[in-house]
């Protein structure tokens, strides 16, 4: 677990916002290193788009500061922003335009030549496998390539920082998949991104540090591995055998000392110790009894257990935001 990083190309300090009585962020601080891909993992309300928000200058912090390569967002807002892609968790792409024309319209927005941004568009549109749908209006899009040409507008003026709002919800699966390639690949290119989520799926696949928010507190931050490491629960091995072996689970337990024995509803055996657990002398023990083993493997916590035990916030709560397709706040 580390706690702030040495100042990145983004950098929280103190961060704060209130409305009325209601505070949605309070007091986080957190870096970001430059072509690292950074998630910020909480349910809704949890106070993502709030962060989100201060830092891309949409919104004043009621206290704290902001920088974005040494940019002051605060009194800064518009030089902040030409380093920035944004992408907000709904499109604000015109219905009636083409895809090419949308693209090329945000590329005029940031200053582009006429010819720079039509040939980036047209790269963008082939990038986002969105070549034979350029030409039609985006109103006549689905929804994953809606949120496909929103990413593309974002990256139009080749910007260092994509900040990203929940870029995978309620879009179909191979579109998700797309957009993940998509933020891998931008990461191979150099760009830094900033990726809220509730999408625990999406944040242990592509980010490299992730930041837990609840209650608009960040309750942990790190790399995959040291967020796992802090929740250990020791060590765990998972047998399976060919038949049920509830009948010697209390044997098995007085036979490794300080161990613990637990029997699944797939009668597979979980054995638990602070210590690592040597396996032959497990294997012995059954071929003893003449039971045949047929797959031994060590468990180990997955991100949705870290994100349960430091936030006490149920996974289940997550999976419902995601069946309805919700943004996250």
């Amino acid at each position: 677990m580390r706690g702030v990083d040495i100042m990145g190309i983004v950098s929280v300090a103190n961060l704060k916002k209130t409305y009325g009585d209601f505070t949605a962020v309070d007091d986080i601080s957190f870096d970001i290193q430059e072509g690292e891909i950074f998630g910020f993992l909480g349910p809704n309300g949890a106070g993502k788009t709030s962060t989100i928000n201060m830092i891309i200058g949409l919104s004043r912090p009621t206290a704290g500061e902001i920088t974005v390569d040494g940019i002051d967002v605060r009194t800064q807002t518009k030089k902040a922003q030409a380093l920035m892609g944004i992408v907000p968790d709904e499109s604000n792409l015109y219905n009636e335009m083409d895809g090419f024309d949308n693209l090329c319209f945000c590329g005029a927005l940031y200053g582009m030549r006429k010819e720079e941004r039509e040939a980036k568009a047209r790269h963008l549109l082939e990038q986002f496998r969105l070549k034979d749908a350029g030409k039609r209006p985006f109103k006549a899009y689905s929804k994953g390539m809606r949120r496909k040409l929103t990413i593309a507008a974002a990256l139009i003026h080749s910007p260092r920082i994509l900040f990203l709002d929940e870029p995978t919800t309620g879009i179909d699966v191979e579109s998700a998949r797309q957009i993940r390639e998509m933020i891998a690949g931008l990461k191979n290119q150099g760009t830094t991104v900033f990726l809220t989520t509730h999408y625990i799926e999406d944040a242990e696949r592509i980010c490299d540090r992730i930041a837990f928010i609840a209650k608009g507190r960040i309750v942990a931050s790190g790399t995959v591995p040291e967020l796992m490491e802090s929740v250990s629960h020791g060590h765990a091995i998972q047998l399976v055998t060919d038949e049920n072996a509830e009948s010697l689970a209390a044997e098995l337990q007085g036979r490794f000392e300080g161990s613990r024995v637990e029997v699944r509803p797939d009668h597979s055996v979980v054995i638990i110790s602070k210590q690592r657990i040597p396996l032959l002398p497990v294997m012995e023990y059954y071929n003893d009894k003449g039971i045949a083993v047929y797959e031994a493997r060590e468990l180990r916590p997955t991100l949705e257990d870290v994100f349960v035990k430091l936030t006490g916030i149920e996974s289940s709560m997550l999976k419902k935001e995601k069946e309805k397709g919700g943004a996250g706040r």
